[in-house]
């Protein structure tokens, strides 16, 4: 089923999935179940638009779960929301382990630069308790930087 210009329309859509996500993090500081579900059940037709084998499937797969598993133990010391580890989780789908990894790398990156804004932003309102973080928006500069490379280095 391999085709250029569909596989594009897929990566362009999940672009602007991850925009959207970044928005309703922002304002909601959540990321919906069906978002991150729409993520994850459409990286199975990019598998099968690239082509990919049956074992490369597994890898995706087995890298999707890795990053939940990780992502998960952040969650559960209170790093991360819930909608958060699913959204990198699934993101992970669709990219392949190393392009994943670097993913991860420039979400931390990006993660951690927004954390130090919004904690600069917070104690120079003077207010009291701890800020929430859109994790969302480190996700989707994460995912976006990995998706744009595609079209911005065919010509290297």
């Amino acid at each position: 089923m391999f085709n250029g210009g569909f596989t594009d329309l897929l990566l362009i859509a999940l672009a602007a999935v991850l925009v959207i996500a970044a928005v309703i993090d922002v304002r909601t500081f959540t990321i919906s179940n069906r978002l991150n579900l729409a993520v994850a059940l459409s990286a199975p037709i990019y598998w099968l638009s690239i082509p990919l084998t049956a074992p490369g499937m597994a890898i995706q797969l087995a890298a999707g779960v890795i990053v939940f598993v990780l992502l998960a133990a952040a969650f559960y010391a209170g790093m991360m929301g819930g909608g958060d580890v699913k959204l990198a989780a699934a993101l992970a789908l669709w990219f392949p382990p190393l392009l994943t990894l670097r993913f991860l790398i420039l979400m931390s990156i990006a993660g951690g630069v927004l954390t130090l804004g919004i904690l600069g932003w917070h104690r120079a309102k003077r207010r009291d308790g701890r800020p929430e973080i859109p994790y969302g928006v480190a996700i989707a500069f994460g995912g976006l930087a990995i998706l744009t490379q595609r079209f911005l280095n065919q010509f290297v």
